[in-house]
Order: structure tokens, then C-alpha cells, then sequence
């Protein structure tokens, strides 16, 4: 009866949400305060992988309180994405990105690649082609599903080590940060990250296509492993790998879970910035924060939480350029929502259900003596719409609801790009 009475919740949610969004026409959009349509220049696209509406309301509660706005919340243009792929109406992260890079609906796996497997130009490669810098910067393997459906073309997600090559070789992003180490140098020849570290011995070098760390330093990419080489690099072409695999350690709470990145994705962005902005025709930048997906797959609030508030600081970094560039677009949306999350008052006498939407917490409400619980009902992805703001040039164009394919069309056309 409890699983019902939230399904039916949920409906009711969806449904006065659509009245609420509806498709608003292009006067309404133009008309909403602070929103504008003039062309963008730089764009930063945030994916909190795995960010469904209630992922965001939690994080909000954690950080900020039912009455405060979360920075990734505080923007004029409203908008709600559809997720499914092309070929099941709960899609992964591949097909997901590949969607919101391509504007193509593709099968679950695909990078860059039509449900025919067929390469499928991006709009980060179309901004290159312009004479944009490019950037890919997340907590996950820099060649892991979302930010390889943006500078990639194969038909199988796992192939990273060919996704690493096409990133110097094919689509040339300027800047590469995030973890994924392992597949930048073959079996038993180790990086700068020893194989077989003590918190996960599974972990090493297994890449396909040689040295590429040194491929990158013969085309030119600055390449650091730490916090501190970054800091100091210089350059308009940059690589920074800072682990064997993710940025965490994602498990059940209390079972070796850990979210400590390294170097924070605040510091990896704000360097990404600085670096691509050296160009005087503009960026396309795009962020990810996967730490939130793989934390709803273990169903772990409390780090899901954490990562979810790491993003949302990292939002204020590049919304604080927008309001001195104010030809910059900033999006934040998801790919798909994770875990089937629902928030609840603290209840002694409901335990949860079984192991698969078992509750999470309590966690207490920001500046009140409230608390809340994480209530999951799965540990996999779901069919669940996504939010999406937007501020600054061009935002006009992400207000209503739509397919996952339009942000390529509207990033194309904010951007002016052929």
C-alpha cells in the first residue's frame, strides 16, 4: 500500500507539473526575469548524473533548508527533460548523453552513435568547428559514458581506451580532468596512480591503444596527476588524470564508500574556465558530477548528498562568470534519475520494505530541528523525468518540457553553430 500511495504521489506531481511547465511559447519565455536570448559565447553544461527532481530536494534540505534555493536552482529558465532512449524507455548514461550531444535518440551503450551504430556529429564537436575551445571536466572516468558521448564515436561504452584516442586524435577537447587513468597506459605499465591500491586491488592499467598519456604530451597537452600540477599548469591544452578509476569510492554506506576527491570538480572547473577562456571565440564546456548516480546505485544518501552539495558549489564558480561574461550560458540538468528516490518524515513505526527500497537516515532539515528520510525503491535507473535551469544567453530556449534530444538543438542554436 505504501509503494502505491508514493507511485500515486508521484503521478499527481508529474501531472500538476506539466501544467505548471506546459510549452511555453517563445513571448513567455523572453518575458520570464533575468532570462535572454542573446547568443552565447561560452557555454557550461552541468549533468548531475543520476539527478532526479527528489536527488535535488534532498541535497536542498541537507544544504540549504526547505526555504533556501540551491545555486543550481536560482535560475530564470525552468524546464523538464524526458529521458528514455531509442530503445527502452529507461535509458543509461550513454545513450542519455549521446542524446543530449547528438540531439539522436540511440540504444542504451551507444557513445555518439545512431541506433544503426553510426557516427552522429556533436554539438561539441560543431562548437570546434566554430573555433571554440572545448572542455570535458567530471568526478568519473574522463572517458566514462556522459562526457565521451560528447567528444566520441562507439558503439560499445566500455571502449575507453578508443574513446581516450578519438578525444587527442578526432574531436582535439582542449581540456580533459577527471579519473579513468587506467585506460590511458596498457596492462603493466602503471601511471602515476599505483595499480592495485589498497582501497579497491581490482584497479589498473588495462588500456587498448598504448602510452596516450604520452600521445597527448606530443600534441601538445600540458599533463598533470595532482592537485598542485594543476594549479600551476600552464597552457591552452590541458590533461589532468587524478585516479586509477572514479574521483570515490561508491559502495553501501559504512562498506568502504568515500567521496574525497583528489582535486575537488570546484577546482577542476575553475581551471577549466580559465584555461578555455583564453580563446576569443568562446568555450563549450561540459561538467559532470557521477558520484550522484553511482551513490543512488548503493542506495547511499549521506554521499550522494555530499556530491550533490560539491556540485552545487561548482555551479556558483560558473555562474559567477556568467554575471561578468554575460554572454555565457549556463545549464544544469541530469541524465536519468537513479535509485527511485522519495523523501519522508521520520516514521519509527514504517521500516522501509525490503532490502530493495529499504529507508535512508534520518538527515536533518538546514536551519530547522526537522529531519527527513531517503526512501529508494530500487538500486537501478528509472523512466523519471529530470529538471533542467538555465541562466544567460540563450536560456529563453529551455523553458517547457521536452525530449533529451532537444538541449542539442537548442545548445546549437543558442551558439549560432551550423
Amino acid at each position: 500500500m505504501k509503494k502505491r500511495a508514493i507511485g500515486a504521489a508521484v503521478l499527481s506531481a508529474v501531472t500538476v507539473a506539466a501544467l505548471v511547465f506546459g510549452t511555453n511559447s517563445p513571448t513567455d519565455a523572453k518575458a520570464a526575469k533575468g532570462v535572454n536570448n542573446q547568443k552565447a559565447k561560452n557555454v557550461i553544461l552541468f549533468v548531475g548524473d543520476g539527478m532526479g527532481t527528489d536527488h535535488r530536494d534532498a541535497i536542498r534540505l541537507a544544504a540549504v533548508g526547505a526555504n533556501g534555493k540551491l545555486a543550481m536552482d536560482d535560475m530564470p529558465a525552468v524546464g523538464r527533460v524526458h529521458t528514455s532512449s531509442g530503445n527502452s524507455f529507461v535509458t543509461d548514461s550513454a545513450a542519455a548523453a549521446t542524446a543530449m550531444a547528438s540531439g539522436v535518440k540511440s540504444y542504451n551503450g551507444a557513445i555518439g552513435v545512431n541506433m544503426k551504430g553510426k557516427p552522429v556529429q556533436t554539438v561539441l564537436e560543431k562548437a570546434k568547428l566554430a573555433g571554440k575551445t572545448t572542455g570535458l571536466v567530471t568526478t568519473s572516468q574522463v572517458t566514462d559514458a556522459t562526457p565521451a558521448a560528447f567528444g566520441a564515436h562507439v558503439k560499445d561504452r566500455s571502449a575507453q581506451s578508443d574513446i581516450a584516442k578519438q578525444y587527442l586524435e578526432n574531436s582535439k577537447v582542449d581540456v580533459i580532468l577527471g579519473g579513468g587513468e587506467d585506460y590511458w597506459y596498457t596492462k603493466g605499465n602503471e601511471g602515476a596512480h599505483p595499480d592495485a591500491p589498497s582501497e579497491d586491488k581490482t584497479e589498473g592499467s588495462k588500456g587498448t591503444q598504448g602510452n596516450l598519456v604520452n600521445k597527448a604530451q606530443k600534441l601538445g597537452y600540458t599533463y598533470v596527476n595532482n592537485e598542485n600540477e594543476l594549479k600551476y599548469a600552464k597552457g591552452t591544452k590541458l590533461l589532468g588524470l587524478f585516479a586509477n578509476e572514479e574521483m570515490f569510492q561508491q559502495a553501501p554506506e559504512d562498506q568502504g564508500d568515500v567521496y574525497n576527491p583528489q582535486v575537488s570538480l570546484k577546482d577542476m572547473t575553475k581551471k577549466a574556465i580559465n584555461t578555455l577562456s583564453q580563446n576569443k571565440k568562446g568555450f563549450f564546456l561540459v561538467v559532470e558530477e557521477e558520484a550522484i548516480d553511482e551513490m543512488a546505485h548503493n542506495n547511499n544518501a549521506e554521499l550522494m548528498i555530499k556530491a550533490g552539495k560539491q556540485l552545487d558549489d561548482t555551479v556558483k564558480v560558473a555562474k559567477a562568470y556568467a554575471k561578468t561574461h554575460p554572454d555565457t550560458l549556463v545549464l544544469v540538468t541530469a541524465d536519468h534519475a537513479t535509485g527511485g528516490l522519495a523523501l519522508e518524515k521520520v516514521d519509527n513505526k514504517d521500516k522501509g520494505g525490503d532490502e530493495a527500497s529499504k529507508e535512508d537516515g534520518p538527515f536533518a532539515i538546514a536551519h530547522s530541528k526537522e529531519h527527513f528520510v531517503a526512501d529508494w525503491t530500487t538500486e537501478e535507473h528509472t523512466s523519471s523525468d529530470v529538471p533542467l535551469n538555465a541562466m544567460g544567453a540563450g536560456s529563453e530556449r529551455f523553458t517547457g518540457v521536452y525530449e533529451n534530444t532537444y538541449l542539442h538543438d537548442a545548445l546549437r542554436k543558442a551558439m549560432n553553430l551550423k
